[in-house]
């Protein structure tokens, strides 16, 4: 089982962290079942840069970078060494403690 604590830039709105988070659900799936709102226009299928998230801490926790993945990223806002989409970032088998930056989501709104 994992410990996420899911941190926003968007001002205004404290961290959440959840306990006893199962493995084998992407960090898309996690944050929406807890009412942590993160954009995704494709439905989660890896075809839009929305989901784009920071991974602060716990990467080695996380299914691998895909080169399909890193396309997507490579056309997100402000990508950094540590972003990845959280409709493809899934969980392993295991546990441990996995932190993310959700970057400020309100450069989406209108669309």
């Amino acid at each position: 089982m994992y410990t996420v604590k899911f941190n926003f830039e968007e001002k205004g709105l404290e961290a959440v962290t959840l306990e006893n988070v199962g493995a084998g659900q992407s960090l898309l799936e996690i944050a929406l079942s807890n009412d942590i709102e993160l954009h995704h226009n494709c439905g989660g299928v890896c075809a839009c840069t929305t989901c784009h998230l920071y991974i602060e801490r716990g990467m080695d926790h996380i299914d691998e970078l895909t080169d399909r993945e890193e396309d997507f990223i490579d056309r997100a806002i402000n990508p950094k060494l540590n972003s990845r989409l959280g409709c493809q970032s899934l969980l392993l088998d295991g546990e441990g403690d996995i932190e993310v930056t959700l970057p400020d989501q309100s450069q989406f709104l209108g669309e």
